[in-house]
């Protein structure tokens, strides 16, 4: 079922070479919240087994809740620990509170997924598979649970863009007969479509239509990992570009524990733009370079970029970075300068003079500088007419001033992956 627009500040357009997209439906100031958007589905990112909880690496053991995904006080994170929540039939699954058990056993962790989950985990074969064939595994259990638990939201997850590449196809193969066997445990109706067509079907949305919930940013970690996976319906129709308009906040552990919608995505204008503008979000941290970005782009959702930014780039060599540019060109921009190449953000035109890097005042303005960040900063929301000067970074939660001051360091932002 086709999904309308979700607000009237946006339209779903179909955009020459680029398929369906988000348009400013009217202008639209900078900081301005264009979408909230909850998740139709949620599932986890770590391997179906994980290390020994008592392990030191939050990368590898299950310190989120299985329902929520907030990150487990550490009370909760001992396997020993006598307040830990774990699900009562599987003892595997680990939950922040009983409300979230209780929501989880009705929902996301139902039967049928908790005795799935549980024949998957005992799959030799499944477990040599590499992670990423484990987690696709732990989508098609969610997905398959979510058309028994609500049919109209897995017809719209049917309705997103997608389709089967080879290495989908290969994967559908491989995890078809397992899944194919889990019928049996409960109750998932023919109707909802178990064919290895199918399998390849729903693989291929998610590939091309999940968005990563990240662990907490640590200013010690220049990797951060993925919690979960969430399928967000309106968030999916973005495009993506080299220098977005737009960003993406989540505050997955910083909203009160009784929030049901922590893990919804926020998002907001970095400046403004007129009325029939694309609205674009960058699909990863904006400073990777540009073979990293095109490369990411091919593999993970089909298509190569030759928007401005890609077009500069291209003849840099491979150790040139957007900081040191923007550095460069810092030291020789007046203030003049700097007020036509933020108009030129604002219109979408490429900066013509001879800058070997036109681009370089986004990076200035719109680039967290905190270390091992790689965030992208917007104006908090104005309120009214009176445009906020204060910047949010959606990554480690930083507040600076526009006048590039300090304010304060947050402690819970939103990710950047997809």
């Amino acid at each position: 079922m086709p999904l309308a627009a979700p607000s009237s500040l946006l339209k779903v357009e179909e955009i020459q070479g680029r398929g369906r997209g988000m348009v400013a439906s009217q202008p639209l100031k900078a900081g301005q919240i264009v979408l909230r958007d909850s998740p139709i589905l949620l599932y986890s990112a770590l391997p179906l087994i994980t290390k020994s909880l008592s392990s030191s690496s939050s990368a590898s053991t299950s310190c989120f809740c299985d329902h929520c995904f907030r990150t487990l006080p550490p009370s909760l994170q001992g396997v020993s620990a006598s307040s830990t929540i774990f699900c009562p039939n599987c003892c595997h699954h680990r939950f922040c509170s009983s409300n979230c058990l209780s929501k989880a056993l009705k929902s996301s962790h139902s039967s049928w997924v908790c005795q799935a989950l549980s024949c998957l985990r005992a799959n030799s074969l499944l477990l040599e598979q590499p992670h990423e064939r484990q987690v696709q595994a732990n989508f098609l259990i969610a997905a398959y649970n979510l058309a028994n638990i609500s049919p109209s939201d897995f017809q719209i997850m049917l309705s997103l863009q997608g389709s089967p590449d080879d290495s989908t196809i290969a994967t559908a193969q491989f995890l078809h007969p397992l899944i194919s066997s889990l019928c049996s445990l409960a109750l998932v109706s023919p109707q909802n479509g178990l064919s290895l067509e199918h399998i390849a079907a729903l693989l291929a949305k998610d590939k091309l239509n999940a968005f990563g919930i990240m662990q907490p940013f640590s200013v010690d970690d220049d990797q951060r990992s993925v919690r979960a996976y969430g399928i967000y319906p309106y968030a999916s129709f973005f495009n993506h570009d080299c220098l977005p308009n737009a960003c993406r906040f989540d505050y997955v552990d910083a909203n009160p524990p009784d929030d049901g919608h922590n893990t919804d995505f926020i998002i907001r204008m970095i400046h403004d733009v007129p009325q029939g503008r694309e609205i674009c979000l960058s699909y990863f941290p904006v400073n990777e370079n540009y073979s990293s970005r095109q490369k990411r782009l091919i593999e993970d959702y089909g298509f190569t970029c030759n928007c401005d930014r890609c077009n500069v780039e291209s003849n840099w060599s491979d150790n040139e970075s957007v900081e040191d540019n923007a550095e460069a060109e810092e030291e020789v921009m007046d203030e003049d300068q700097c007020e036509t190449m933020e108009a030129s953000d604002t219109d979408n035109h490429p900066h013509e003079d001879n800058n070997d890097f036109p681009h370089a005042y986004f990076f200035l303005k719109y680039m967290c500088d905190r270390t091992n960040c790689g965030g992208t900063l917007a104006p908090l929301p104005p309120q009214g007419d009176t445009p906020s000067h204060v910047m949010e970074c959606n990554v480690c939660g930083k507040l600076k001033s526009d006048d590039t001051f300090d304010i304060d360091e947050g402690q819970d932002g939103a990710s950047m992956e997809d």
